[in-house]
């Protein structure tokens, strides 16, 4: 089985009872946003600065993710490149308003969690949101590779 279909099995087999999904699959968003919003609020060093000044944990979690992307499939990375974006757009837009990113994006986390929660509760309930947590950057994918399925577009 190649590596892609692996992972997207494997996530896709701890999702099969999934009890409340209009609050499990926004939360698996939410789960991305809040952590690439807590890893950009992180003190960055100073030769991260001298890159770039949008160069941070977070973004260098996105840029790690989607070399990971691309290293599964082409596809499924072309696809998930406009979510990518978006999430870097939302914590530097946050960071530069004045909102106190990490706060918020704390706060996005524990919705998450929370979603995640309502969503496995009769299927898994803790553990399950761990898992998830742990395959964060899989449950995107998983999601884009279900629409891919439905279109008919390869990965």
């Amino acid at each position: 089985m190649p590596e892609t279909d692996r992972w997207l099995s494997e996530y896709g087999d701890n999702h099969r009872e999934i009890a409340n999904p209009a609050a499990y699959w926004p939360a698996v968003l939410l789960l991305v946003i809040g952590t690439v919003g807590m890893l950009w609020s992180l003190p960055v060093p100073d030769a991260f600065r001298d890159i770039s000044p949008v160069l941070n944990w977070g973004s260098a979690f996105l840029m790690a993710s989607v070399v990971y992307y691309f290293i599964l499939s082409v596809a499924l990375a072309i696809g998930m490149l406009p979510f990518v974006v978006a999430v870097s757009v939302l914590p530097a837009w946050l960071a530069a308003s004045g909102l106190p990113l990490s706060g918020v994006s704390l706060a996005l986390f524990a919705l998450a969690v929370a979603g995640l929660w309502l969503g496995h509760h009769a299927s898994g309930g803790l553990s399950a949101v761990f898992r998830d947590i742990q395959l964060m950057m899989i449950g995107p994918a998983w999601l884009l590779s279900r629409v891919y399925r439905r279109l008919g577009i390869p990965y």
